[in-house]
């Protein structure tokens, strides 16, 4: 580990743990947020912190806030659409909720709904549209509640145009929204914009600053997140995510160094918080990082330091905007980051998958030791693991997650394409690679990954260049860099090669 991220983490360790936000909320800095309710006034303060929590995605934190205003107003119907709001979790989570915390959001919902005949027309207006999100889940599309909701508080600002909290819910519902495959990015730079307008008005309000970075979140538009990136933070340093989010932005402009230092403090305040889910979130985006530097060592610190995360890690709890699922992934992708991206294909062809309720994990670990079984000529073995990929594809369309289902297509047919290469089924190979790459092109990632094990463009012209076709090769490196700016592998590649 570098002496620097050896400082700044006993710094942290250092700062006395901060009590829990239901006890001592006047201690932690989250930005400044007024949501205006019909509630008693004993309560405007904890409403405030609960809603400053939830625009950092602080959910568990945010939950045990309303809970605290529930207990000095019990008639306060808009704190159970706080609460509603926080069971749902991560809005950018593309994965379906498990089926319990939908029951949790939609109790809270008839909580909310009982009460609202004491509420204000404006607290009905948030209470159906976070209604969408639940109603009927056991048979409505997540996509379409998620659409149902953005119409609801498009509506809802229709009808209060001066509510700048609708405002902002309502930019982040059209980021949540939006399809991966709309290239246009309609929905996000409407976002963006509105978001952009408000933030110059509030600058220390913490929504404001977080989805401007979800908003620009795609390599295209991640150059408009800067500010807000290098802003958010210092807005609410005392809620992880905030530490974190700002990193995927230095991901996707490839500042290394900021991304590294950004999830170094994020990790140790989630560790801190006992959101484990969130400390291993930021651990990927930190190994990734690391890897592109060429920081070996501090790379393999993280993966050294999975174990002790893994047991204390519980990926059904509500904790901070890292949902289960993402510590779950995080899990999987890190040991498989560390043997791709080094090449180490004895490695990645000897990893073994851990089952879980999120079969889009496994298949990071099937990917890698399918692309490691086919370097090393096991053929038997890349056979397998690629036989794998299809039978997750499959479970995935069955359970109606096609984003999913999409990447791990892209992955079956990239392991495919080597496996073809590796016996010489050079044609088929190169076919089935640009097809993968077409393919990834036309879709997003996921937030729940700082990049792919290997981008297929990149992987591209690795193939290209084992069949003897550099100039073909060096197009598709620097295609990646494009979209991967200062990738150290599609770099390293271009460069050698360009000065021959």
């Amino acid at each position: 580990m570098t002496n620097v991220r050896i400082a700044i983490v006993a710094a942290l360790l250092s700062v006395c743990v901060l009590a829990s936000p239901a006890q001592q909320p006047e201690r932690q800095r989250l930005g400044t947020v007024h949501f205006q309710t019909s509630c008693s006034p004993r309560v405007t303060r904890e409403f405030d912190h609960a809603v400053a929590l939830l625009h950092s995605f602080e959910f568990d934190a945010s939950i045990r806030a309303f809970d605290h205003v529930l207990a000095t107003d019990s008639t306060c119907a808009i704190a159970y659409w706080g609460i509603a709001l926080s069971q749902w979790t991560n809005p950018m989570a593309p994965g379906g909720r498990p089926a319990a915390r939908l029951e949790s959001g939609r109790d809270a919902l008839a909580n909310a709904r009982r009460l609202s005949v004491r509420a204000s027309e404006r607290e009905r207006g948030y209470i159906g549209a976070v209604g969408q999100l639940y109603d009927d889940f056991e048979h409505r599309d997540q996509h379409a509640r998620m659409a149902d909701y953005e119409r609801a508080m498009r509506d809802l600002v229709m009808r209060q145009p001066a509510d700048t909290e609708a405002i902002i819910f309502h930019a982040l519902s059209l980021i949540a929204s939006a399809s991966p495959s709309d290239k246009t990015y309609a929905n996000q730079l409407k976002a963006g914009e509105t978001l952009e307008a408000l933030w110059a008005k509030m600058p220390d309000h913490p929504g404001l600053a977080h989805y401007i970075i979800h908003s620009y979140d795609y390599p295209p538009l991640a150059s408009r997140a800067r500010a807000a990136a290098l802003r958010y933070a210092s807005i609410a340093p005392d809620a992880a995510h905030a530490l974190h989010m700002p990193s995927h932005t230095f991901t996707r402009l490839g500042m290394w160094k900021e991304s590294v230092r950004s999830n170094t403090l994020s990790r140790a305040a989630a560790l801190r918080a006992g959101s484990i889910s969130e400390a291993l979130h930021a651990s990927d985006y930190a190994m990734y990082a690391d890897l592109q530097m060429g920081r070996d060592s501090d790379a393999k610190a993280i993966l050294d330091g999975l174990p002790s995360m893994a047991a204390g890690f519980d990926p059904t709890a509500i904790t901070g905007a890292a949902p289960g699922s993402a510590g779950v992934f995080a899990l999987a992708a890190i040991p498989a980051r560390w043997a791709v991206e080094r090449s180490a294909w004895a490695e990645a062809a000897a990893l073994e998958p851990h089952a879980s309720a999120f079969p889009y994990a496994e298949a990071m670990t099937y990917f890698a030791r399918a692309l490691g079984a086919s370097h090393t000529k096991n053929f038997e073995r890349a056979q397998s693991a690629i036989d794998s990929l299809a039978a997750i594809r499959e479970r995935l369309i069955a359970h109606g997650e096609s984003y999913w289902a999409e990447q791990v297509s892209i992955q079956h047919l990239a392991a495919s394409a080597w496996l073809d290469l590796a016996r010489h089924r050079d044609s088929s190979a190169v076919g089935a690679m640009r097809e993968a790459a077409a393919s990834e092109d036309a879709t997003e990632k996921s937030a729940v990954s700082p990049g792919p094990l290997a981008p297929s463009r990149e992987l591209l012209g690795d193939m290209l260049l084992v069949l003897g076709r550099p100039d073909e090769a060096l197009a598709e490196y620097r295609a990646t860099l494009k979209k991967e700016p200062n990738r150290r592998h599609s770099a390293r590649a271009l460069s050698a090669h360009t000065r021959r």
